[in-house]
């Protein structure tokens, strides 16, 4: 990361209304480039609809902006590895190969086939999940967690700057918690952006840099990890900044 690079993401004054609920109340936060950050809090605390907002998924109110640009302009999606979680996804009879080699679309022309550095980056990613003995498996084949090592893989393989991932670690069992976390360190190392949802932080929870929690659609609580899920004051916002955020019932 460059010397006075902008924030890898940029929040102000967010508002997010959906079917006329008010769900995020004025959501103002930024994230540095480098950084490794969880949004945790309770189930109905609303972590999901603030990272489908980051992504444009959902309509807002306010300013977002990626990589100091305003996310109605932003097209550089390249930068973005985003996988959410495994319900969400319908996959047919694509093998976990082709599920990963979608990853790469951003980077190749379009109707172009894949190159041998799509192949090997395909191959990369699959080995780093440990995957690659699994490669041709028809993805809706494979258990829970090997499911979403496939879609971390995917994400991996687009080589993006900002990875934003929905719950990982939701219903997988610890031999992927392991993979994953060694996965995240590797990043940190690479100095890549990683946001992450968490319910629980499992073994993640040592490379996590940053946490903002959120309870009742407020943000609550944003600092070190260790020091916010202590519920240590030094990090604990005011009742009167409870407008800094608020989330969806999800």
């Amino acid at each position: 990361m460059s010397l006075g690079a902008p924030p890898a993401v940029s929040v102000d004054n967010v508002d997010v209304v959906l079917s006329g609920v008010p769900i995020v109340r004025h959501a103002t936060f930024e994230i540095a480039q480098a950084q490794t950050v969880a949004i945790t809090g309770n189930n109905g605390s609303g972590k999901t609809t603030l990272m489908r907002a980051l992504l444009g998924l959902v309509p807002h109110h306010g300013t977002i902006r990626l990589f100091g640009t305003e996310l109605g302009r932003f097209r550089d999606w390249r930068r973005i590895g985003y996988v959410p979680q495994r319900s969400s996804i319908l996959v047919q009879q694509a093998t976990a190969r082709e599920v990963v080699a979608t990853g790469r679309l951003g980077l190749r022309r379009p109707l172009w086939p894949a190159s041998s550095a799509d192949r090997a980056a395909v191959a990369a990613a699959l080995r780093e999940v440990g995957m690659s003995d699994r490669a041709a498996a028809p993805f809706v084949r494979l258990s829970g967690g090997q499911q979403q090592r496939v879609l971390i893989a995917r994400a991996l393989a687009g080589e993006a700057d900002l990875m934003v991932w929905d719950e990982p670690l939701a219903g997988v069992d610890q031999l992927t918690q392991n993979v994953l976390a060694e996965v995240v360190a590797g990043l940190r190392r690479q100095g890549r952006t990683v946001l992450m949802v968490l319910h629980e932080p499992g073994p993640l929870e040592p490379l996590i840099d940053r946490a903002l929690t959120l309870a009742d659609g407020r943000l609550v609580a944003d600092g070190p990890f260790q020091d916010v899920l202590g519920g240590h004051e030094t990090h604990e916002l005011p009742h009167s900044h409870a407008h800094h955020i608020g989330l969806e019932v999800v």
